[in-house]
């Protein structure tokens, strides 16, 4: 069972007939006898049916886990599966989308999948999808083979977690909830690569099982379309090599091509401070091969087309190919260097950034520029209180900052009241960035070495590396 059988087959070429063998999917009733009822017959592939009849049974909300399964049993001979469940069984299958009546049919998902939507914000990046997408095309060696059978994946941001392949695509997702159930792995938010069409049920059956991305290497029903923005799924079609199409939720995925920057924002690096805690310019300080204000710049040269430098020693970056701004409020502090960059900025708004914060992740400070259109001045609050430092200011701050500033207030927060503040919460930015490496700042030289401790820690592991190659 599960082996392909070669068949002899004729192959026109050149204008001639030659013979050859193929190899062929081999295609498998499986009929399901449940509680001692006879409840349908799956038309599968022959491999690892336990997979298959766990993931059916969970995705037609017949067993929530494997203790609810409490025997399963198949015969291979009579292609038969005998199944014992602790729920009783409906009179008949009910598909999970319900119909509305009208002039034509609409469907729904049913309000227990949706309970969650929208609660839960979710982040995806494109070169998570791609890289599964790669994944799963290694693993096709079957479809390679001898075509006819669909392969489904689903991963998270590290890579492929789970594969699976049938001659149907709805089989592929039992599958795959099944092996879950097998290994208890958690499917809620995870991404899924099928190489079918999307239609109603895979819907359903993603949502089912808390999928956030779905993604196909062909193209989504209508209907599908509609499911997705309901279940808050993001939905792509024609997902090939380094392409797709995005039909809902886009703004759940930040798309990783350096080509794809942030329009309308001018980001702006401040590196005018007196440094006096740590006794030397932090701006110069060197981590892993660079400067603090090297790999500042390069993460918002990779986000924005216009970045300046504010500082009043512009002879100390003359590599940096961008524009260096001086302070206009001379020796005023941090709000008169956060003026100076919006006041110079081309743009209506600016993301404004300290130099000694190197770690400055991409999808927090997508994050925070989404927000650009709902007031004057984009706050995010950290687990450690404000950060006015990592914030996005509009040129509507101006006056307000201009008022302070000729009173000789110094303090960042002294034009707060004059404006419209949004303050993004702790919880959502620790989505996008769980330990708040952004937000991390130095300011002694203990700090310094400390953090040179421990990204030495971290880059023998690996993951300083995957941070910093985010930018």
């Amino acid at each position: 069972m599960g082996k392909n059988r070669e068949h002899s087959i004729y192959r026109l070429k050149n204008g001639r007939l030659q013979a050859q063998q193929r190899a062929v999917v081999a295609e498998y009733p499986l009929r399901l006898r449940v509680n001692g009822r006879e409840l349908a017959t799956l038309v599968c592939s022959p491999h690892q049916l336990n997979f298959l009849l766990a993931g059916f049974f969970c995705l037609q909300g017949f067993a929530d886990s494997l203790d609810d399964i409490q025997s399963l049993g198949v015969c291979a001979d009579f292609g038969l599966a005998e199944v014992r469940l602790k729920k009783d069984l409906p009179q008949q299958l009910q598909p999970t989308l319900t119909s509305g009546c009208g002039s034509g049919i609409a469907y729904n998902l049913p309000q227990q999948l949706l309970a969650d939507s929208g609660k839960r914000p979710r982040n995806y990046s494109s070169d998570s999808l791609f890289l599964l997408l790669r994944q799963l095309g290694k693993k096709t060696e079957q479809y390679r083979n001898h075509g006819g059978i669909h392969s489904a994946a689903i991963g998270d941001k590290d890579g492929l977690l789970l594969f699976a392949e049938d001659i149907g695509r709805h089989n592929c997702l039992d599958r795959l909830a099944g092996e879950a159930l097998f290994k208890g792995i958690d499917l809620r938010d995870k991404l899924l690569v099928t190489s079918g069409r999307i239609s109603t049920e895979m819907v359903a059956k993603a949502a089912r099982l808390g999928i956030g991305l779905l993604a196909s290497r062909t193209s989504p029903t209508d209907q599908a379309i509609k499911l997705c923005e309901q279940a808050g799924i993001t939905l792509i079609g024609y997902l090939r090599g380094e392409s797709l199409e995005i039909y809902s939720h886009p703004e759940q995925l930040q798309l990783s091509n350096s080509e794809q920057k942030i329009p309308g924002i001018t980001g702006v690096i401040l590196a005018g401070g007196e440094s006096r805690r740590m006794g030397s310019d932090k701006s110069l300080l060197p981590i892993h091969g660079a400067r603090f204000i090297d790999h500042v710049y390069a993460r918002l040269a990779a986000l924005f087309d216009e970045v300046l430098i504010v500082t009043n020693s512009p002879e100390l970056y003359p590599e940096i190919p961008c524009r260096k701004v001086p302070d206009i409020y001379a020796a005023q502090g941090a709000l008169a260097g956060i003026h100076s960059g919006v006041k110079h900025a081309q743009q209506q708004h600016t993301f404004v950034v300290g130099c000694d914060m190197p770690f400055v992740t991409p999808e927090l400070v997508r994050c925070i520029c989404a927000e650009a259109e709902r007031g004057d001045l984009i706050l995010p609050v950290s687990s450690s209180g404000h950060e006015p430092l990592h914030a996005l200011y509009g040129k509507t701050c101006l006056p307000a900052m201009e008022q302070v500033l000729d009173q000789g207030k110094q303090r960042i927060v002294s034009f707060f009241k004059q404006v419209r503040v949004v303050e993004i919460p702790a919880e959502k930015l620790q989505q996008v960035d769980p330990q708040e490496r952004s937000f991390r700042n130095i300011n002694t030289p203990e700090e310094y070495f400390q953090l040179r401790g421990d990204c030495d820690n971290d880059a023998g592991n690996g993951s300083y590396n995957r941070a910093a190659s985010t930018g």
